[in-house]
């Protein structure tokens, strides 16, 4: 038997939740907590950390710790540790195989298929390299749907009144905000808009460079210098952050921070709520625009709406939420957890598609009408972006044009696709590079050539070309150096699946070693306590199993193979059998 679960993939923190009984529940993780860290690391050995034992190494191990990959999606960025280069694809499947295994050991049973999150405002490269991250870490993603939708998703679940709701989702690394239509058993998006590197991370930074320059100011030492003392700072100012959003002031504390001739230096700093939200007010004012665009492309007034939804960890900070009723003159609704809300919705709309028929999620009973968040254009003559899909289009989108040569009997065009809204090419992001080949030779602008764009439920883009003259279908190649191949993924995948069975034998090892200390202990106790009542042989032959078993224990974990757990196995075993009338005896005493 398999699970489906759905998957908030965060930039600071993810969360995963299940339908159970028919009702969502957020799926707790191997460390007892109901989200989890957005952080990978490889220990100096060579070991991958994931989530929380990830991040509290961060400040001793910061060149060699990642966190707030997701704003690297879709980019040809990678992360270069050991000689090996790591694409953003394969360090978000790290993310998500821990959750994907957290749940399989909380449900009790294998999970497979998931449904996984994205900012609305995410471009198609991006979408495609979260549903490439899903499947390295051995998910079937049977959909990626935008985060506001999934927190519209998971409120109407339970406030069924037709209405339109704004869903303003301030995050770690991305801001979005959509208007929403609920309806009876239909979620549909009226308008999305955003900004992709805008979230907490960016209010953090601003306190982090206030205590980096209060520092600097004080003891004439540049902390900026020093990576593991910005890592502790960072952290520090994540803390203030948080404390901020409670109280009037926070106090940082970070003694032996830095070292000059004089001995060490402390850094000792309170930053008050005036002086964060006077350092991030440009990030607040920076939400209205998104806001306005999606009030007018939604063609509705901020007064017609039933409610405003705030979702991410961000939406806390006391300015955010002024903004907010500054904007739309209403009370923000506090009736969903803005940082499981997103998962939850994800696990609905998994239900629904996996065909689950009790409770209260029913199976094909809701349906999501999301919206393209961006427009799409093809580069033409004179630099000239040409618009072919207006943004917010209900997805799925099949959109068909014809076009022609521009020089006389070429026998190849290259049509260039952008995604954004300005009316030039160079001022849009180009999404892929489609070239069509065995046009037949003739004048300019006699080739018929139909040009058909598929956007599917996930956003996601496709493309096919037809040649009217003779009515052969085309291939398209799209080039895209955000996208990881065919091949790339595969091999990502074959990786992931080797890691994860270094993975489990690392953790048999530790078994094996933790039960042969034990013994070991417990034989060394035996001794001392009851020694004098042991046969001489006896003693003799518990001293040597225990130093055989010692003498296995002494290599480094990093370095033990299979025939050397198994060696440990064997000693271990021999030592129980050795010492097990004396430890018998030093339970009796």
């Amino acid at each position: 038997m398999t699970a489906t679960i759905g998957i908030d993939l965060g930039t600071t923190n993810s969360c995963a939740a299940t339908v159970e009984g028919g009702r969502p529940a957020i799926v707790p993780n191997a460390e007892g907590e109901r989200t989890t860290p957005s952080v990978v690391a490889f220990s100096k050995d060579g070991e991958r950390l994931v989530g929380a034992i990830a991040a509290r190494q961060a400040a001793v191990n910061p060149d060699r710790t990642i966190a707030s990959v997701k704003r690297r999606m879709g980019s040809d960025w990678r992360a270069a540790i050991d000689g090996k280069a790591f694409t953003p694809q394969e360090l978000s499947a790290m993310i998500l195989r821990k959750l994907r295994r957290d749940a399989e050991a909380f449900l009790g049973q294998d999970v497979t298929q998931a449904v996984i999150t994205v900012p609305a405002y995410f471009d198609d490269a991006q979408r495609q390299a979260t549903k490439d991250a899903g499947k390295i870490a051995g998910l079937d993603v049977l959909r990626i749907i935008n985060e506001p939708t999934a927190a519209a998703l998971a409120y109407g679940l339970d406030n069924g009144t037709p209405q339109k709701v704004m869903v303003y989702d301030l995050g770690g690394g991305t801001f979005d905000v959509s208007i929403i239509e609920i309806g009876d058993g239909v979620i549909e998006v009226l308008a999305t808009s955003g900004d992709n590197h805008l979230g907490g991370d960016d209010f953090d930074e601003r306190v982090a460079s206030y205590l980096l320059d209060a520092f600097q100011r004080e003891h004439g030492e540049d902390l900026r210098r020093n990576p593991m003392a910005v890592q502790r700072v960072r952290e520090a100012a994540e803390q203030a952050k948080k404390e901020l959003s409670s109280l009037d002031s926070a106090h940082v504390n970070l003694p032996f921070i830095a070292q000059n001739a004089a001995g060490p230096l402390h850094l000792d700093a309170v930053v008050t709520r005036a002086a964060f939200d006077d350092m991030t007010r440009d990030l607040v004012e920076r939400t209205t625009g998104p806001v306005q665009t999606a009030l007018n492309d939604a063609g509705i007034a901020a007064s017609e709406l039933g409610c405003v939804l705030l979702v991410g960890g961000s939406t806390r900070v006391p300015a955010v939420q002024a903004h907010v009723r500054k904007l739309t003159g209403q009370e923000p609704s506090a009736s969903i957890n803005p940082d499981e809300c997103v998962a939850t919705g994800a696990a609905i709309q998994a239900a629904t598609l996996s065909g689950a028929s009790t409770g209260l999620v029913r199976a094909n009973s809701l349906l999501l009408l999301d919206v393209t968040p961006l427009s799409l254009s093809i580069e033409t003559v004179g630099g000239v972006a040409t618009r072919l899909v207006e943004r917010n289009t209900t997805l799925p989108v099949h959109y068909s044009q014809v076009f022609s040569t521009a020089a006389a009997f070429q026998t190849s065009v290259e049509v260039k696709v952008l995604q954004g809204e300005r009316p030039m090419a160079a001022d849009n992001k180009a999404i892929g590079t489609f070239r069509l080949k065995g046009i037949k030779r003739a004048p300019a602008g006699v080739p018929q050539i139909e040009v058909t764009f598929d956007i599917d439920a996930n956003g996601i883009l496709t493309v096919s070309a037809k040649d009217l003259d003779t009515g052969k279908q085309q291939s398209i190649t799209i080039d895209d150096s955000g996208r990881m191949s065919d091949d790339e993924v595969d091999r990502a995948i074959r990786d992931a699946e080797q890691y994860a069975e270094q993975d489990e034998a690392r953790r048999d090892a530790m078994l094996a070693r933790e039960e042969a200390q034990r013994l070991a202990n417990e034989a060394d106790q035996a001794l001392a306590q009851k020694g004098k009542q042991l046969e001489k042989d006896e003693k003799k032959q518990i001293k040597a199993d225990v130093a055989a078993v010692r003498k296995l224990l002494s290599k480094k974990v990093n370095k033990v193979d299979e025939a050397d757990v198994a060696a440990l196995r064997a000693a271990a075993a021999q030592l129980e059998r050795s010492s097990a009338r004396a430890r018998d005896l030093a339970r009796q005493a």
